[in-house]
């Protein structure tokens, strides 16, 4: 027996997030709200180089500069 996410191509994690999200938007407003903001997350990451840790940076913004960068240098090629 296959699970159904298995076989819709999704990881197990990504299921979880699906199902999750459809949770929370079922829920009556106040507790929709309240359970919309513990979904939130506020990764961090630091680069490591010579075995220490580089400065800690915010995912979300990494993402957001890598962006713009891509699209910088993508268009003026």
């Amino acid at each position: 027996m296959v699970f159904a996410w298995k076989a819709a191509g999704l990881t197990y994690n990504r299921y979880l997030a699906v199902a999750a999200r459809v949770v929370r938007r079922s829920l009556k407003e106040e507790k929709r709200l309240a359970a919309e903001r513990r979904g939130e997350m506020d990764l961090q990451f630091a680069k490591w180089e010579n075995g220490k840790m580089g400065e800690p940076r915010k995912l979300a913004a990494a993402n957001a500069a890598a962006a713009v960068q891509a699209a910088a240098s993508g268009g003026s090629s």
